[in-house]
């Protein structure tokens, strides 16, 4: 009979174990109630429009980096390609102001000079022969005049052409070239706006997450900054324990506390992340067995294994699992 009982006995431990009920009437009861809460990311676009695409279900797991939904891009498309090419117009612009003037303007103001310098060595030569033809009384002094006019006047014109050959090898005066630099830069920075817009229309996941929601469906209309799917990464679960505060003082941030959940596997634990600094009276959800201290302090916990949200939990000392007096 003690053997049948024995075998009774244990099958009914295996059950509490189960179920999450306390193990013997001698155990201590937990030192704090609360619930799984989750952090959620909530993923919107920054400007209305029709929703594309979408990527996502329901229940999944998405990697980080995934593709989640796309805003219809077309007027954003248009945007980043007129941009694109102003920026190839403000390049090649600035470009031109630093080659100065093409060859064939060269060859053009090179033959000028040629010409000039033929016009010079004729001028200087009649302006000779007639200072020796006036020297000898042959020549009157204003064909001498005219010489000399004419030689100052192909002295000039050379000189211009000179100066306009060096002047077509240079580049823009600085001011203008500064401008240039100025305007690529400007169309640089909005090609860089329009293609942030574009990326932000379709969002991918910032880190490995579970998709608890989809809030709009391929063919609706989106508002600007509405959520369109809602993340729960696995860092962003924790603990919310309405902690009495006669037992507040026995915790700390960093501490690790014993968990039991109804339907939980044995050995969970959490680490304590934050206590907060002022007490409040009755917490906001009740999930106490019996009476409760009426003035509990709010801590957080990380638990060491995935919960889902929403589940209410109790917590004990870690030397209280250690006694064998928890689950």
């Amino acid at each position: 009979m003690s053997g049948f009982l024995g075998t009774i006995l244990d099958g009914l431990t295996a059950l509490a174990l189960a179920v999450g009920l306390p193990i013997g009437a001698g155990g201590p009861p937990p030192l704090a109630h609360g619930y799984v809460e989750g952090e959620y990311l909530r993923i919107a676009a920054p400007s209305a429009g029709m929703l594309e695409s979408l990527s996502v279900t329901r229940g999944t797991q998405v990697a980080a980096g995934a593709p989640l939904f796309a805003i219809d891009r077309a007027t954003a498309t248009a945007e980043r390609d007129r941009l694109t090419a102003a920026l190839a117009q403000a390049r090649a612009q600035r470009a031109d102001l630093a080659t100065g003037k093409r060859a064939q303007e060269v060859a053009v103001l090179a033959a000028q000079k040629a010409r000039a310098e033929a016009a010079l060595r004729y001028s200087t030569a009649e302006l000779t022969r007639q200072r020796e033809l006036v020297a000898h009384k042959v020549s009157s002094p204003d064909k001498l005049d005219q010489a000399r006019a004419a030689y100052d006047r192909d002295r000039g014109q050379l000189a211009e052409a000179e100066a306009q050959l060096a002047v077509a090898a240079l580049p823009a005066r600085p001011e203008q070239l500064r401008a240039a630099d100025e305007a690529v830069t400007q169309a640089e920075a909005a090609l860089v706006q329009a293609e942030r817009r574009l990326a932000d229309l379709a969002p991918v996941a910032p880190a490995a997450a579970l998709v608890d929601d989809t809030l709009y469906n391929p063919g609706e209309w989106v508002p600007a900054g509405s959520p369109v799917v809602s993340l729960l990464p696995p860092e962003r679960v924790k603990l919310v324990l309405f902690m009495p505060e006669t037992a507040i003082a026995g915790v700390a941030p960093g501490g690790t506390l014993s968990v039991r959940c109804d339907g939980c596997p044995p050995g969970l634990s959490a680490r304590v992340t934050r206590i907060a600094s002022q007490a409040e009276y009755t917490p906001p959800v009740i999930y106490s067995v019996g009476s409760r201290e009426k003035l509990v302090f709010r801590v957080e916990a990380v638990p060491d294994r995935p919960l889902n949200p929403g589940l209410p939990v109790d917590v004990w000392p870690v030397n209280a699992q250690a006694a064998g007096t928890t689950p």
